[in-house]
């Protein structure tokens, strides 16, 4: 199998942290020139190899920006992911105020479409990319008081398809990729990251929780011509849980 992304240029929004700083690294160590999006850099500038901009992914001036600076110093555009995601606070639909609904959608599947949407021509260009919706486990199934979220990862599944259909013809494929509960940042709202992996790690097969490196292998099959027969499909990387 090929995972080498030599000679390939990658945009990856939400690159600041967790999940897609992962993508990013790997890409990188895979061979390809990676734009890093997000609204907090955090350490991406002391990593070489990167181009690390600032972007609100929900700002069609901002979003369309980082792609142009992007393809213009790379030379071209071959690979997208779409990993940034707001921290929303949950809720049941009694609970979640109008606002805060409107930028959950807004962040996670607004940004994913302006996104696509200015990074589309460059791949088209290229001869062809890949597209990567990072979703989630939950995009499939409910949990409680987590509506918000639920509704954009489950959007972006039908998304990915949607796209998959319209863009084959320019040699553009469209996935997502839907990890279980990974160890980051983001699940240290339970306290510390033992009392996390003590309440989401039972709920999948492996009775553990993922790393954002186990993620990042998915995103790179992805992106690479490993996966050169495979668009508008999810690929699940859950431990188990939605086989429960």
């Amino acid at each position: 199998m090929n995972y080498s992304l030599d000679g390939k240029a990658a945009v990856v929004t939400g690159a600041g942290s967790g999940i897609g700083r992962a993508i990013a690294e790997a890409f990188a160590s895979a061979g390809a020139k990676v734009a890093c999006l997000d609204l907090e850099l955090g350490n991406i500038r002391e990593k070489a190899g990167f181009l690390a901009l600032r972007c609100d992914v929900a700002s069609e001036s901002e979003t369309r920006q980082a792609v142009e600076r992007a393809a213009a110093d790379f030379g071209g555009l071959h690979v997208l992911v779409n990993a940034a995601a707001v921290r929303d606070p949950g809720g049941t639909v009694l609970e979640v105020d109008p606002a805060t609904w409107s930028r959950v959608f807004a962040v996670n599947v607004g940004g994913a479409f302006l996104m696509s949407r200015w990074a589309i021509p460059h791949m088209a260009a290229a001869g062809g990319g890949s597209i990567i919706h990072v979703a989630s486990q939950l995009g499939s199934v409910g949990t409680p008081a987590r509506v918000a979220y639920c509704s954009t990862k489950g959007a972006l599944i039908n998304m990915a398809k949607a796209m998959a259909v319209d863009h084959a013809a320019q040699k553009i494929r469209v996935n997502t990729l839907s990890p279980g509960a990974t160890e980051t940042d983001r699940l240290l709202r339970f306290g510390s990251m033992e009392k996390a992996r003590e309440a989401l790690g039972p709920k999948h097969l492996l009775k553990r929780l993922a790393t954002a490196g186990e993620i990042a292998a998915g995103a790179l099959f992805l992106a690479s011509d490993a996966s050169s027969f495979m668009t508008g499909a999810d690929l699940l990387l859950d431990g188990g849980y939605n086989a429960i």
